[in-house]
C-alpha cells in the first residue's frame, strides 16, 4: 500500500532551503523528518569512523551529512551521518547529490523517538532502493554495530549484527575491517 506523499519535492526542497540552519530535514517515506542534532558522543563516534575510513581508503571521503535522492519512487531526500564516496565527488552536484558513487551511507542513532523507525526500518530500505552497496548503523541502544549490504528490490539482502568490541566486515565495494572495541568507550 503507497501512502500518498505529504508534498512534492519541489515543495520539500523549497521548504529545507527555507528552514533555520540548525533544523534538519529529510524527506523519507514521502514524510518531512526532522533530524535530531547531534551530541557529542554522536560526533565521537563519526570522527572515529572518519578517520579509519581515511586510514583505509585515503582516495575516499566520510562525507557528513551529504545530501542524498533515495527513494526514487518517491521523490525521497537522506541526509546520512556519513556518505562514502570519492574525493570530491560530490563537488559539482549541490545539496541534494544523486546516491550514484556513493560506496556506503552510515547512521549513528541519536536520543530521540524517531530514531527506530527512521535509522533502522526506513532509511535501509530507502538506500538500499538507491543502490548503496552498504548502509552502516552504529546502534547506540542496542550496542551494536549492523552492516546491511547487497541491495536488491528495495531491501538488503544481507544484515548482520554485531556487539560492540567486535570485528565487522564492511564487505565490496568498502573493504574495510572494523575493530570496534573503541564504540565501548562511548556507550552509555
Amino acid at each position: 500500500m503507497s501512502m500518498r506523499p505529504q508534498m512534492s519535492i519541489d515543495e520539500y526542497e523549497e521548504l529545507a532551503r527555507r528552514s533555520p540552519e540548525l533544523v534538519r530535514l529529510e524527506f523519507v517515506q514521502g514524510k518531512v523528518q526532522v533530524k535530531s542534532v547531534p551530541d557529542g558522543v554522536h560526533g565521537a563516534i563519526m570522527m572515529w569512523l572518519l578517520e579509519l575510513c581515511m586510514q583505509h581508503r585515503p582516495d575516499h571521503r566520510l562525507y557528513p551529512e551529504q545530501g542524498l535522492k533515495v527513494e526514487e519512487s518517491r521523490g525521497g531526500r537522506a541526509r546520512p551521518d556519513g556518505a562514502l564516496a570519492l574525493i570530491d565527488h560530490f563537488v559539482p552536484q549541490g545539496e541534494w547529490a544523486a546516491p550514484d558513487g556513493v560506496l556506503m551511507t552510515v547512521e549513528v542513532t541519536s536520543r530521540d523517538a524517531d530514531t527506530d523507525r527512521r535509522d533502522r526500518v526506513e532509511k535501509p530500505g530507502g538506500y538500499a532502493e538507491a543502490g548503496i552497496p552498504v548502509y552502516l548503523l552504529i546502534d547506540r541502544d542496542t550496542c551494536s554495530v549492523t552492516v546491511h549490504a547487497e541491495p536488491e528490490g528495495g531491501s538488503y539482502r544481507s544484515i548482520t549484527t554485531r556487539p560492540f568490541g567486535a570485528v565487522v566486515e564492511l564487505p565490496d565495494p568498502v573493504g574495510i575491517t572494523l575493530e570496534t572495541e573503541k564504540l565501548k568507550d562511548f556507550a552509555d
